[in-house]
């Protein structure tokens, strides 16, 4: 496995690798990984002869008051991680190598619709820098299909909108969310939550279930289905930011008539914001 960490050394190597005709597959991520990271990158193996997995902490995702200074940089046992999982190659730039001219000069990408709400609404700007730093790896890897996790399902259906929309010859595959044992969602900032918050978390995902097994039954009131979330994740020990049955293709309110339909969650255990979701086809 070789590690990168400049594009035009990218570039060169993936040129050669191209030329022997050997698909590209790109798994975008921020380090720190965990299984979940690892799911996404056998499933890159699956897809492309060469697997390039990013590892860019990348600060126009991140807001004034949010975690970009704490966020947890594990190089080298990234790297141990990848090697052992079947990655080929190593993309770890810095931040002047992504953005030179800084982030005020920055040209960004902004995709309407499905952005809007849920953590786009928490969260101001964050898609924005989601959907800028996936275009720039995109157009550095130039690879063949790229790899996400379904538990960031807004972000996911972010960035397949910015593909088609740009008619980026890039196919975005999506994973589903790799849980614990008791169903938490494997995610970087589970390492920010105390024993006793680690220990409260599940309910998180069990509370997503039980809206789920209710949707399933033929519920179609979604807001009282919605309301009872929250209540439920406030006398679990949890702030709840928000939960929102949508449509699962445009993540637009549900109406009676949707057949697929996700149920978005992300709510706050002590200092640390969990996200999850679970579908339902009716």
């Amino acid at each position: 496995m070789k590690t990168i960490h400049t594009v035009q050394e990218l570039r060169q190597q993936l040129g050669d690798e191209r030329d022997q005709g050997r698909r590209i597959a790109l798994v975008p991520t921020m380090g720190n990984l965990h299984e979940g990271h690892l799911a996404l990158v056998r499933r890159a193996t699956e897809l492309g002869d060469t697997v390039v997995t990013s590892i860019f902490v990348n600060p126009m995702q991140f807001g004034p008051n949010e975690d970009l200074a704490q966020y947890p940089r594990t190089l080298p046992d990234d790297q141990e991680k990848l090697a052992a999982n079947g990655n080929h190659i190593v993309f770890a730039p810095n931040v002047h190598e992504v953005y030179p001219n800084g982030l005020d000069n920055q040209t960004s990408v902004s995709v309407p619709g499905v952005s809007e709400g849920h953590c786009g609404a928490s969260r101001p700007g964050h898609f924005d820098g989601v959907s800028t730093v996936v275009t720039m790896l995109f157009n550095m890897v130039q690879p063949h299909v790229a790899v996400f996790g379904e538990k960031d399902f807004q972000q996911l259906a972010v960035i397949r909108k910015l593909t088609r929309d740009l008619f980026l010859p890039v196919e975005v595959i999506g994973v589903a969310t790799t849980r614990e044992s008791d169903g938490l969602a494997m995610s970087s900032r589970n390492g920010y939550l105390s024993e006793s918050e680690r220990a409260t978390a599940p309910a998180l995902y069990q509370t997503l279930l039980q809206t789920a097994q209710a949707l399933g039954d033929g519920s179609k009131d979604f807001a009282a289905l919605e309301r009872a979330a929250r209540e439920a994740l406030t006398q679990a020990g949890f702030c709840p930011d928000y939960v929102n049955i949508v449509n699962s293709l445009n993540l637009e309110p549900a109406t009676p008539d949707d057949r697929q339909l996700t149920i978005l969650a992300a709510a706050f255990l002590g200092d640390t914001r969990l996200i999850d979701n679970v579908s339902v086809s009716r």
